[in-house]
């Protein structure tokens, strides 16, 4: 069971879990917006994709996705608040170990290969775009 999925409503971390009896073990992250960066008051963000991104994420899911008995992920697009969910990700695996290997494995790859940018808005008025995740 694999779910990839870039879209801009809001994202639920239990709408992505994996309900599989096999599974002695469920490793769920979440990315939120946090409130700060590098020192700087943020305010909001906004997350813009290229058309090719849900390809490339369900590529990431579909190669990851044979090493564990499940995994789910999900990238938002558009306007975010603080606080809110910009990346969920669940790997189910019969034992922890590979769980939580392979859920930090997905975020690192989806962090440094999906074509989604971030525009950071702080407090000062000021904003700048960077790689997303």
């Amino acid at each position: 069971m694999v779910t990839a999925l870039v879209t801009d409503q809001p994202l639920d971390p239990a709408a992505l879990e994996l309900p599989l009896a096999a599974a002695g073990a469920v490793v769920t992250f979440v990315g939120r917006v946090r409130d700060s960066d590098g020192g700087r008051q943020v305010t909001s963000l906004h997350y813009e994709a290229h058309p090719s991104a849900q390809q490339v994420l369900q590529e990431i899911a579909d190669k990851l996705g044979q090493e564990v008995l499940g995994l789910s992920v999900a990238h938002r697009t558009g306007s975010l608040q603080i606080g809110d969910a910009a990346l969920v990700a669940v790997v189910a695996t019969a034992h922890r170990a590979e769980a939580f290997d392979v859920c930090a494995r997905l975020v690192e790859e989806v962090k440094h290969t999906l074509p989604v940018w971030k525009r950071q808005v702080f407090a000062d008025g000021t904003d700048e775009w960077v790689s997303a995740c």
